[in-house]
C-alpha cells in the first residue's frame, strides 16, 4: 500500500511539474519571417528533397505543428529551427552566410534530419539513393553547376 501511495504522489507530482512549466513563454513565439531568397535549385528533385527532409528547420517556412506549443517539446523544436535557421538558411540565400562545409557528412552520415525528427516525420526519412541525391543536388545548386 506504501508504494502505491508514493506512485500516486509522484504521478500527481509529475502531472503538476507538466502544467506548471507551460507557463513558461520560450517556445511559443512561433514565426516564419519572409523568404528573402532561395538558392538557384539545381533541379526541382533536389528542392522537393529539402523540403521533405530540411525545410522545417532550414528555412523560413517552417509548419510549426501542434505540439510545438507544448513545453518542454515546444523548447526542443524551437532550438532546434533557431539553431537550423543560424547555421543554413534556404529562405534567406543571398544574405547570409550559410554553413556548407559539413552538409555531406550531416546528411549522408545520418545527422541530418535528426533520428527525433525522422520518428514523427515519415516524410524526412530518406533513403540512401535520395540521400546521394540530395548531396549530389546540394553541391551543383552551390556550385551553380
Amino acid at each position: 500500500m506504501k508504494w502505491q501511495k508514493w506512485l500516486r504522489w509522484g504521478l500527481l507530482s509529475l502531472v503538476g511539474l507538466l502544467v506548471v512549466i507551460q507557463l513558461i513563454l520560450y517556445g511559443r513565439a512561433h514565426s516564419n519571417p519572409p523568404v528573402i531568397e532561395e538558392p538557384p535549385w539545381g533541379s526541382a528533385a533536389t528542392r522537393e528533397l529539402a523540403v521533405r527532409a530540411c525545410f522545417d528547420c532550414h528555412s523560413n517556412e517552417t509548419v510549426w505543428r501542434w505540439y510545438a506549443n507544448i513545453a518542454p517539446i515546444s523548447w526542443l523544436v524551437t532550438r532546434d529551427v533557431d539553431d537550423g535557421r543560424e547555421r543554413l538558411n534556404f529562405s534567406q540565400w543571398g544574405s547570409d552566410r550559410q554553413e556548407t562545409r559539413d552538409l555531406d557528412r550531416a546528411v549522408t552520415g545520418g545527422g541530418m534530419p535528426p533520428v527525433y525528427y525522422a520518428w514523427v516525420h515519415a516524410s524526412a526519412r530518406l533513403s540512401d539513393t535520395e540521400k546521394q541525391q540530395l548531396v549530389q543536388g546540394l553541391r551543383a545548386t552551390m556550385t551553380g553547376g
